[in-house]
């Protein structure tokens, strides 16, 4: 009798759906109010809108050039001149991509072999560890401990091997909103020289702060030619179903990272890419109104859920707010999540889908807060029944 060949290959043991997707579904399946997936409820910018029209009308429909239009790349390289002092040929240093999720494979295929190891910090966003399978990498984590969210120095040192080929940095931080200072930076740049170390930052809400300075980690010393950065429009512009990403990086790395991006997906969409070359020239104007906007958001939910007992900490960037749920009687964060759809009808995304164990994230639920006023203030006077709905049940 023959042996049936393995079908599904061993990389995807360890997937499972996307709970920030999963989530999305059920409280769809109930009617509730999504604040799970990072997604606005509100219309994008008119400007980047009317601009993707005009493009259309124009008939750029057919491939853009595989590595990105070149009007987009010139604006990139303009945007990040004008706001960080970082000299980046449009040429030879960016790569335009279908979002930061392929910006982040594309680059770890690019640099990392089987049997190297990559740096993440966690809590992380849920695709870093699935994106080191996939590259036949081991993972290594280190914690961003709470209440500060600092991660230790001496932790950071261990995790750091004559193995390590990549470290992950995301800030501002999805989930915990950390906005990572610059002492924290030189760090990981110091450990990045001394082990001949490739930083791979995920900069998408680098427009979406509070407090703090965004500082590229590209622009510290000694880092410009071992950094790829990752951004999108996606989160700045609201618009996060036109997957316009991007990767800029020095030349030597970029040249790999377009060989594996052409293979994956080819492009990005054309006139998508026309429309974030207009939009980007919004400028420094709009990127300081969409933080004002978003800091009012913040206030709003963040006041709902410290009435409603949830425990928020208030982040310093991006559009989240990690809670501390140990205070309902659940020792499950899944289990809370999905009775919090049905029976309060709002989603948020169970803790441990941003741990590499399960169980460090426990007691812990994120909410968005990408949504209108009306939306938030809503779901704030359904979360304030959760209290009494968990002491009944």
């Amino acid at each position: 009798m023959r042996l049936a060949k393995r079908r599904l290959a061993e990389r995807t043991a360890g997937f499972t759906e996307s709970v920030i997707r999963e989530m999305t579904r059920l409280v769809a399946m109930h009617g509730g109010i999504n604040l799970a997936q990072g997604f606005p409820n509100f219309p994008a910018p008119s400007e980047i809108k009317d601009a993707a029209k005009r493009a259309i009308d124009g008939d750029v429909n057919q491939y853009a050039i595989t590595w990105g239009a070149p009007s987009l790349r010139r604006a990139l390289a303009r945007t990040y001149g004008e706001l960080y002092g970082m000299d980046v040929d449009p040429e030879r240093m960016i790569t335009v991509t279908c979002g930061a999720t392929e910006a982040m494979v594309s680059a770890l295929l690019a640099i990392v072999d089987p049997g190297d190891e990559v740096v993440v910090l966690e809590p992380f966003y849920e695709n870093y560890g699935p994106d080191a399978a996939i590259c036949g990498a081991r993972p290594v984590y280190v914690p961003i401990r709470h209440p500060a969210l600092r991660f230790e120095e001496e932790e950071l040192r261990r995790a750091f091997s004559p193995r390590t080929k990549a470290v992950i940095v995301n800030t501002p931080n999805n989930p915990t909103g950390r906005v990572f200072d610059r002492t924290e930076l030189e760090l990981i740049a110091e450990l990045c020289q001394e082990h001949d170390v490739i930083a791979v930052t995920d900069e998408i809400y680098e427009h979406i702060r509070y407090e703090g300075a965004h500082i590229p980690l590209a622009t510290l010393d000694g880092m410009a030619d071992r950094t790829i950065t990752i951004s999108s429009a996606s989160k700045t512009f609201s618009v996060t179903g036109w997957r316009v990403g991007w990767i800029v990086a020095p030349a030597e790395l970029t040249a790999g990272i377009r060989k594996v991006h052409d293979f994956l997906t080819v492009g990005a969409p054309a006139p998508l890419q026309e429309a974030v070359a207009e939009a980007l020239a919004l400028g420094r104007p709009y990127f300081d109104k969409l933080s004002a906007g978003y800091r009012a958001r913040r206030e709003l939910l963040f006041g709902a859920l410290e009435t409603a007992g949830f425990s928020p900490r208030l982040p310093q960037g991006a559009y989240y707010i990690l809670c501390d749920i140990s205070g309902f009687g659940f020792h499950d964060d899944t289990a809370f999540a999905r009775w919090l759809i049905t029976e309060v009808g709002v989603a948020g995304v169970p803790g441990s889908s941003f741990f590499s164990r399960p169980e460090l994230g426990r007691d812990l639920l994120r909410f968005t807060f990408c949504k209108t006023d009306e939306v938030l203030r809503d779901a704030g006077e359904r979360l304030l029944t959760t209290r009494d709905r968990a002491d009944r049940r």
